[in-house]
């Protein structure tokens, strides 16, 4: 059965870190795969490291530089770059859990990517068992 939590964003821009929310909501004898997934199109999961806050900032702006804003785009909604940051990142991670624990590297953090905010979010979690 899915879950489901909402995120709430206070910038166009923002790199949330969603693993506490992730890992409070797997059953604790839960042995599988947690897919973690937002249904919004100008959002993305990613897994990345979650020790040096300095990193969420650096995939930030470079995502602004490699997809600013005011681009020379052809969509009407003016988040033309929100749209193709997500589909570069994607909207989904499935993570593999043991006994109710993320199996996540040292380091590695689960991040809510908000492309299009402030706005609040769902993230859907699908619990796989093998």
């Amino acid at each position: 059965m899915p879950a489901a939590f909402q995120v709430r964003t206070s910038r166009r821009i923002e790199t949330v870190d969603i693993t506490g929310e992730v890992q409070k909501r797997i059953p604790k004898d839960f042995s599988g795969v947690c897919v973690v997934y937002t249904k919004h199109t100008t959002t993305a999961i990613g897994i990345n490291e979650g020790a040096d806050p300095e990193v969420r900032g650096d995939i930030e702006r470079n995502l602004a530089r490699l997809f600013p804003h005011d681009g020379d785009y052809r969509h009407m909604e003016g988040n033309s770059d929100a749209h193709l940051k997500s589909i570069l990142m994607g909207p989904s991670e499935s993570i593999p859990v043991e006994k109710g624990s993320l199996l996540l590297g040292r380091w590695q953090a689960v991040y809510f990517c908000e492309f299009d905010g402030p706005r609040t979010r769902t993230v859907t979690l699908t619990f796989l068992s093998g």
